[in-house]
């Protein structure tokens, strides 16, 4: 079995001192002997990755239905001009999610799975699905059919359908999905995937009753501009609480291995709630629109940005705590902690690797360093000990080779590196 790294002690790589100028080696690691043979943890990446490319394969699939449904409902040349449109909203809560995931960076190809099963997926779940809740709940209320439509069957279906789109990532990526920041940004993509195919829907009815128009810009205006967020501000609360249980360690044992759904089942209940109020609000409780923004929807953007801000600031001291014990065992030197593990330190490291051509190497290391920062915590809760202490072993190497490399590729200059003059 393989045995967690011993952080309580220096390890073999030997500190030379400040930062060497450009040019020198890098700082020389342990002996290959000392890792769990190779070829075992290539299988568990090409398993996970097998697995990965799967699903994605799958959530492409659907996805590709959903564009040939869009086609026949709105006709090719109404489907391009109004996904133009549609990139607009999505271009800003994407900008915002990569601003969250900027400390411990979700694998590219998740996040792709995660807007695909929203854009494809769960449309294809709630068009499927929804019709046969109408047909089954409808008649207990005493609401017309399109109220009992946007304020009971929307909600129910569509976070049903968004928040399985988390479990798949939550029990597939079980290496990404660390904490609740993990679950924030992956909620927030599939939701950014719902809300563009939504959107598509929406100003293509508009465009199609009255072209270029006040109706088109109304609506634009409504969802594009003032409610991009509307549909994460739902979801996220699924994803939250997936990364709480992710955090709590509930899939342990017999009995833990379905602990995990009563988290799901916690975040879908505010996630209904949140999208009744908004889809109700106007219809059963304010009666004019500013009114209902100002009152509910302003504040509780303002309480779920101020919520983000505050868990990623746990999360830099999370990363700066972890970077800091490799530090104590000497395989990261401090003024690396200082580049890796703030922001200012991150900016300027980047701002100087560019300037010396050797940008690639730099980011290369950083993902290394901020990916052993969440294993270290990983580890240090107990969880999947011998398969992460496995792949933190691999990534320490990979340190020593990188060090080396962002080293070797910087172009002559009497500037040190910016760790050299902290």
């Amino acid at each position: 079995m393989t045995q967690p790294v011993n952080l309580s002690a220096p390890s073999p790589p030997n500190r030379p001192g400040p930062l060497p100028p450009a040019g020198h080696s890098g700082t020389s690691g342990p002996s290959s002997a000392a890792y769990p043979p190779a070829h075992l943890i290539a299988r568990r990446n090409r398993r996970s990755n097998a697995w990965g490319i799967a699903l994605l394969v799958a959530a492409a699939a659907v996805g590709a239905l959903v564009v040939l449904f869009l086609v026949g409902v709105l006709g090719t040349e109404t489907l391009f001009v109004v996904g133009l449109l549609a990139l607009v909203p999505l271009g800003i809560v994407v900008a915002a999610l990569l601003w969250v995931d900027r400390w411990d960076p979700e694998p590219r190809g998740w996040l792709v799975f995660a807007f695909l099963w929203g854009a494809g997926v769960s449309v294809f779940g709630t068009l499927s699905l929804g019709e046969v809740f109408m047909e089954a709940f409808s008649g207990l209320s005493s609401l017309d059919s399109e109220t009992f439509g946007a304020v009971v069957q929307a909600p129910v279906i569509e976070e049903t359908m968004k928040g399985a789109g988390l479990v798949v990532i939550f029990l597939a990526a079980r290496r990404h999905f660390d904490g609740p920041v993990d679950g924030v940004v992956y909620a927030g993509m599939v939701a950014a995937g719902f809300a563009f195919t939504e959107n598509i829907l929406y100003f293509g009815t508009a465009y199609t009753e009255a072209g270029w128009g006040t109706e088109l810009a109304f609506t634009f205006v409504l969802r594009g501009l003032f409610s991009p967020f509307a549909h994460v501000l739902f979801t996220v609360w699924i994803g939250f609480f997936l990364g709480v249980a992710a955090q709590r360690r509930v899939i342990r044992g017999r009995l833990g291995r379905v602990g995990w759904i009563g988290w799901f089942l916690v975040g879908l209940v505010p996630a209904m709630v949140g999208h009744f109020l908004w889809n109700g609000g106007l219809a059963l409780i304010f009666d004019d629109f500013f009114t209902f923004y100002l009152v509910l929807q302003v504040p509780l953007f303002i309480a779920a940005v101020a919520a983000v801000v505050l868990l990623l600031r746990a999360e830099r001291r999370l990363t700066q705590g972890m970077l800091g014990r490799y530090e104590e065992a000497g395989w990261l030197w401090p003024e690396e902690i200082a580049l890796f593990g703030t922001a200012p330190g991150r900016r300027q490291g980047r701002r100087w690797a560019s300037r010396h051509g050797a940008r690639s190497q730099h980011r290369a290391f950083e993902r290394t360093a901020l990916r052993l920062a969440a294993l270290r915590h990983r580890i240090e809760r107990g969880h999947d000990v011998q398969a992460n202490s496995a792949e933190e072993l691999r990534l320490l190497q990979d340190t020593v080779r990188q060090r080396q490399e962002l080293f070797g590729a910087i172009r002559p200059s009497g500037e040190v590196s910016p760790a050299a003059s902290a």
